[in-house]
């Protein structure tokens, strides 16, 4: 008996899979076949539809090893299935890496069993073997191998699956691959190339009509055409036409003006004209869909294959370089690159030289970046490669080498370390093309609702078929009404539709500013409820202005000075550090490079030199780099004295200086140094800038100054940023080339401190007002930077993040050493301002139930501030704390990118709804994490984050939140409006079937076309409010209010139409409505109540007085409730501003006010409308009044006012600021015992909270021990208990 093996592949990692292996079963497909048929191929669509079904219903359970059919699993949230079919390949070795001792004539074998090549033997020291079969599967672009060894599938990625050390690869692999190897690689790595497969038309046409709805969409034609509704299907049809001949058009066009267009943008306006076509309300949506699909695979197409394919010079082996194709290129081969630079054809590590190059592509950051060769030797050269720890080292794919740094007879020289999908830019391509499904409870709840409209159609489809047996109604008419009573309950573009307000709301943010690639993430913005900050650039200026710089001599500071270009500081190591520890370089004449070097070097006057090809030919060795004081730093008074000139030129040129070597910035490290040597000079200099407590442990005690600590607090407390200069003078026996090789971690040691270089960091002029406007709409707002802690606790109050009253405590934690457990210290900051807080309470609203507690503000107004290594430090050692210090953390200082990451996922685990806005670079991992990442930057569309501000300032963030907010409301209205239409609907065929009637052809037109389309559209475009308000929308379908509203309507809309049907059958001039009824006419004495039978040629007995009642009355309904649900603030503008909704509303109600009280004969005819008095027409007139007037007040006064107010006071966190007392102190507690009452009766009393931060909140509030008072420690041994220890 076989047991059914399941494995795991891609073991902790975002794309973790369950596979389990089938192998074809001859029954089970002859069963299926039979089914097939029987069904009419809907089995065939159902197994379609679901993966695992297909493959359980075809298969039998094999090994993996023997399986020729693969189901796969995802194993996160959202257990997707998929189907992989296994191939076989032909190959010398099992794995790419196999060192094989080949032949260079031996041919090998490039054989895919599926394709029938045979499989060579390959001759191997003169024996031959026979080559290995090796099972694959390929997807979502990637291969996966079997491996027996591990008895799994597993991905080879590159060079990094031999954990290749950064040593072994100067040793190793810097001289090359052979072409027999290389071809070999290539059996497993395939071309390298980030194939974006166009499908055809056809293809796509296709799938998408398989799509279940369009399915049901092209069932509903069907069964319309068999119930001999031919207008109503033939005006789907033609609009299906008008929609294919645009998309094919467009299509056209597109196929031949070839848009190579960046990725950002271009998905951008495709994903925004996909949704616009897919909330269409109409079969012909489906079309649109297509050719876009069509246009996004074309535009990516183009996208990467515009550099993808290069001519490129490889090594092969000792000195031999040829050129080749990029698409030849395997992990391995060693490539040059050019002078002039390019754009990098795969992942490369430099091992030879020096690159500039612009990783646009990847962060959105448009600052050059200086790339320096792989460390040889030292610590850093011993460690495993890892191209996320070694990216300063790394090309990636798909960014620009600028320029490169070489010397005579040096080469620039990379090794290839990934290629095709593998690289970064293959695996951003891979997640346009297969994105992650949106996790929202909103399309959840959504399909959901669906389900139970299914089952209210259920109910329809048994009374339809018990009722026509009743009246003993042909078998094919049964069946045909039956069925369609579930078309009219289903509505299958209601999730087309709920995207209307999601595409008004990308354009609407397109015209501010923000750009975005993944629309469903807009709804997830009205849910925010936590924003954090990148500090630098974000929240403050991007440019530093330079306040003044202190140097330190002997050990002591010197007085700062304001001007760091005086002549007394010219031939200074202080000023010298400044000029040439940076990664500046010249583009087209122009300094380019990092933001804060070009401040920090323009503030020195000195003078950058790179020399030409042309010099760096003649000399050997040259400095690449040469800085220099400016020729007018010679006193004026010396330069008519030719003696005297020549004796400064002379000094001044022993003042340049040459860049030997870079090691650049590392915000891991938090620092950058360089190698310099000085004209004239034997022995070579170190010099080093960073962070100040870096600088300082890396220093010479003796040299730090002892007043070090309190002058870097007195700077950072005032909130300038601090950067530390240091140098050290090297060996004299030290040559260029033992330079080169050389790890960082032996030249950034026994440093001398050279003193302090401050700089001013402006608060942007947005900053503090979009703060107060967040923290006033309820939304947590959090800083995560890099920089100081001091400084960052500056920007919080001077920003207004942290408030003048509320303290600041410091968490301080230190891993475990000498056998003493790990710990954290707990102090307090120096509050700037200090306010009597007796006595002052505020009442805590907890979302989701009512809570009465008061809290003093004292215990509540707390901040705490964590630096990286602290976090680092408490989320190993004190993981029962993590959760606990998010909950009241604001400032988050010297955090490295990964840390950034980690703190979201924590903030989310605690069910925040998170938003994430930095600058794009060092913020990427954050910025993808959040529900919500914004990128600041100059780019219009940058690929690092869902969304893109044009804008320079955080103001986009609450224009971000209100749209969502508008979007999501939206997407609440248009879902209850196109409810109530298909149950208003469904109400009126089931009256209408009690007496064998139902709507005509053109009432069914006019309904959908005329008055749902229009509506459905229109109601879409309320723009966002203009304030944002303290609580958010409903995030659920399935809420009390929600469905409180829901319900009230269907009642009402059920109560009167039932009430006009009945009334009309008990007037005096009711009958059977034959064509010789003149019901207008004729007086209620004369009419006779003969029952007549129904006239033969209207066998379908549209024309009779209740579906004329009806369908008045089911009109003013569609209308009513369109309004009713369309809400304007306090998340939308008001209806009344929306005027293409407001002008279609009035001209529908007019249109069939003037129809009904005034009957026009045409009119009449066309709809199948009969003719009934004028008295009953004022009655229905009534009737509709007091219908839309019952129902506004149902929704406005008790669900908006009653309810709300007194039940579903939700969305009220923990943050929701105070509010002033009411002088209405009897209102309040009227409200306050009304509250309570209704709470009672909806059994809402002491209710807990549904999220976790609430739980935690609740449990903080009575905790005794928490906050942490001052100059406590907790250790990790006993976290109940609290030393006390002097800070």
């Amino acid at each position: 008996m076989q047991t059914r093996e399941v494995k795991i592949i891609n073991q902790g990692l975002e794309d973790e899979m369950e596979v389990w292996g089938y192998q074809p079963c001859l029954w089970k497909r002859i069963l299926v076949g039979v089914g097939a048929v029987f069904s009419g191929g809907l089995l065939l669509l159902l197994l379609y539809w679901l993966p695992e079904w297909g493959v359980k219903g075809t298969c039998t359970h094999t090994s993996l090893r023997n399986a020729h059919t693969l189901l796969l699993r995802t194993t996160d949230e959202f257990k997707q299935w998929f189907r992989a079919k296994v191939h076989v390949m032909s190959a010398p070795g099992n794995k790419p890496f196999d060192s094989l001792d080949l032949q260079s004539t031996a041919q090998l074998p490039n054989g895919d069993g599926e394709h029938g090549i045979s499989a060579e033997r390959v001759e191997h020291r003169g024996q031959f073997r026979q080559p290995v079969q090796i099972h694959y599967f390929t997807h979502h672009s990637t291969r996966y191998y079997w491996n027996d060894v591990i008895q799994n599938f597993e991905v080879y990625k590159g060079l990094e699956d031999v954990k290749v050390s950064c040593a072994s690869i100067h040793s190793d692999h810097s001289s090359g691959l052979s072409k027999t190897l290389q071809d070999y690689r290539r059996l497993f790595f395939g071309e390298n190339e980030i194939a974006v497969r166009v499908p055809s038309l056809f293809k796509l046409l296709i799938k998408e009509v398989l799509n279940p709805f369009y399915i049901f969409q092209l069932f509903s034609v069907i069964l319309w055409s068999a119930e001999d509704y031919y207008y109503y299907a033939t005006a789907i049809v033609f609009m299906s036409v008008i929609s294919i001949a645009t998309s094919l058009y467009t299509i056209k066009n597109v196929s031949h003006t070839g848009t190579a267009v960046f990725v950002g943008n271009a998905l951008n306006n495709l994903v925004q004209r996909s949704l616009y076509s897919a909330s269409c309300v109409s079969p012909e949506a489906f079309y649109d869909t297509v050719s876009l699909l069509f246009q996004q695979y074309v535009m990516l197409h183009d996208m990467v294959a515009a550099h993808s394919v290069v001519r490129v010079s490889v090594c092969r082996g000792s000195k031999d370089i040829e050129q080749a194709m990029s698409t030849d290129l395997v992990p391995g081969d060693v490539i040059i690159i050019p002078a002039n630079g390019m754009i990098m054809p795969c992942d490369a590590v430099l091992i030879h030289g020096t690159c500039i190059v612009n990783e646009s592509m990847l962060t959105g950051e448009s600052v050059p970046v200086t790339k320096t060769s792989l460390p040889s030797s030292g610590e850093e050269a011993s460690s495993s490669f890892n191209m996320e720890e070694h990216k300063r080292y790394t090309l990636f794919c798909g960014t620009h080498v600028i320029q490169t740094r070489f010397y005579a007879g040096e080469l620039v020289e990379a090794v290839v370390v990934r290629t095709g999908f593998s690289t970064e830019k293959g695996q951003l391509v891979r997640s346009i093309l297969h994105p992650k499904p949106t996790d929202f409870k909103l399309y959840r709840d959504a399909y959901l609702f669906l389900l139970c409209l299914v089952g209210v159609a259920g109910i329809g489809f048994i009374y339809t078929i018990v009722l026509s047996i009743m009246n003993k109604v042909p078998a094919k008419t049964i069946i045909i009404e039956s069925l369609d009573i579930i078309t009219i309950t289903v509505p299958p573009a209601l999730p087309a539709a709920m995207t209307a307000g999601i595409v008004y709301a990308q354009r609407r943010l397109k015209r501010v500013g923000i750009f975005c690639i993944s629309p469903q993430r807009i709804n997830m913005c009205g849910q925010l409820n936590l924003v954090c900050f990148d500090k630098t650039g974000t929240l403050t200026e991007d440019g530093l202005d330079l306040w003044g710089v202190q140097s330190a001599e002997g050990g002591r500071f010197s007085p700062p000075e304001a001007d760091a270009a005086k002549e007394s500081l010219v031939n200074t190591a202080f000023v010298a550090c400044m000029a040439a520890c940076h990664s500046l370089t010249k583009i087209e004449g122009e300094l380019s490079g990092d933001p804060l070097d070009l401040k920090m070097f323009s503030a020195t006057g000195w003078i950058l030199e790179e020399p030409t090809e042309e010099e760096t030919t003649l000399h050997n060795p040259i400095m690449p780099t040469v800085v220099r004081p400016p020729k007018h730093s010679v006193p004026e008074a010396n330069q008519n004295n030719p003696l005297t000139h020549n004796m400064e030129l002379s000094a001044l040129s022993s003042c340049e200086i040459g860049i030997v070597r870079q090691f650049p910035f590392s915000s891991t490290l938090q620092r950058m140094s360089v190698v310099v040597r000085r004209l004239g000079e034997k022995h070579m200099n170190a010099y080093l800038k960073g962070a100040p407590e870096v600088v300082a442990s890396l220093c010479k005690q003796h040299t730090v100054p002892q007043s070090f600590t309190e002058t870097l607090e007195t700077y950072t407390r005032q909130g300038f940023r601090v950067i530390a200069l240091a140098h050290r003078q090297l060996e004299s026996k030290l040559s260029w080339h033992k330079v080169q090789s050389l790890s960082r971690d032996l030249i950034e040691t026994n440093m001398e401190f050279l003193g302090l270089v401050i700089m001013q960091n402006k608060i942007k002029e947005e900053t503090a007002g979009v703060l107060l406007e967040l923290r006033q709409a309820n939304i947590r707002t959090l800083m995560v930077t890099g920089d100081n802690m001091l400084t960052a606790i500056s920007v919080a109050r001077d920003c207004g993040m942290v408030r003048a009253h509320e303290r600041v405590i410091i968490a301080d934690a230190a891993p475990p050493k000498d056998f003493h457990p790990a710990s954290i210290t707990w102090h307090d900051t120096d509050n700037p301002a200090q306010t009597n807080k007796d006595n002052q309470t505020v009442e805590i609203n907890l979302e989701d139930g009512v809570y009465d507690k008061r809290v003093t503000e004292q215990e509540q107004s707390y901040h705490f501030a964590v630096t990286g290594r602290a976090f680092a430090v408490i989320t190993e050692h004190f993981p029962q704390l993590v959760q606990k210090l998010v909950l009241k953390a604001t400032v988050f200082a010297r955090m490295a990118p990964d840390q950034k990451t980690q703190l979201v996922e924590v903030l989310q685990s605690i069910d925040y709804t998170v938003g994430m806005c930095g600058d794009g670079a060092n913020d990427c991992g954050a910025l993808k994490r959040a529900h919500c990442g914004i990128s600041l930057s100059e780019l219009e569309a940058s690929v690092a984050s869902p969304f893109t501000s044009t804008t320079s300032n955080i103001s986009c963030v609450p224009n971000l939140i209100r749209e969502g907010r508008a979007a999501l409301i939206t997407s609440f209205c248009v879902f209850k409006f196109m409810a109530l239409y298909s149950i208003i609907q469904y109400l009126s065929v089931s009256l209408l079937y009690s007496i064998l009637s139902n709507l005509g052809d053109f009432q069914f037109l006019f309904i959908d076309i005329a008055i749902i389309l229009i509506i459905a559209f229109t109601m879409s475009l309320n723009p966002a409010w203009k304030e944002l308000v303290w609580h958010r929308p409903p995030s659920s379908l399935i809420s009390g209010r929600l469905l409180c509203s829901v319900l009230t309507q269907i009642l009402t809309c059920l109560v009167f139409q039932v009430l006009a049907f009945l009334l009309v059958r008990q007037q005096s001039w009711y009958e059977t409505w034959t064509p010789q009824s003149d019901a207008c006419n004729v007086s209620s004495s004369g009419l006779s109540h003969s029952r007549n039978v129904t006239s033969p040629h209207d066998h379908k007995n549209i024309k009779n007085y209740e579906n004329t009642t009806l369908f008045y009355v089911s009109s003013f309904q569609y209308l009513a409730v369109a309004i009713i649900f369309s809400k304007g603030k306090p998340f939308r503008q008001p209806s009344y501003k929306n005027w293409p909704f407001m002008l279609s509303c009035i001209s529908l109600y007019t249109f069939v006010l003037l129809i009904m009280l005034y009957p026009v004969p045409a009119i009449d005819s066309f709809l199948e409308i009969v003719c009934v008095p004028h008295d009953w027409r004022v009655t229905l007139v009534i009737i509709v009044i007091v219908n839309a007037a019952v129902s506004f007040m149902l929704e406005i006064l008790i669900l908006d006012i009653i309810l709300r107010r007194l039940v579903f006071r939700c969305n009220q966190g923990v943050n929701r600021p105070a509010e002033p007392p009411s002088a209405d102190a009897p209102q309040e507690a009227n409200d306050r015992w009304g509250s309570s009452f209704v709470s009672w009766l909806f059994c809402l009393r002491n209710k807990p909270p549904r999220v976790r931060y609430m739980h935690l909140a609740l449990e903080l509030q009575d905790a005794a021990d928490w906050p942490p008072r001052h100059s406590t420690v907790t250790y990790a041994s006993d976290l109940q208990s609290h030393i006390s220890a002097p800070l």
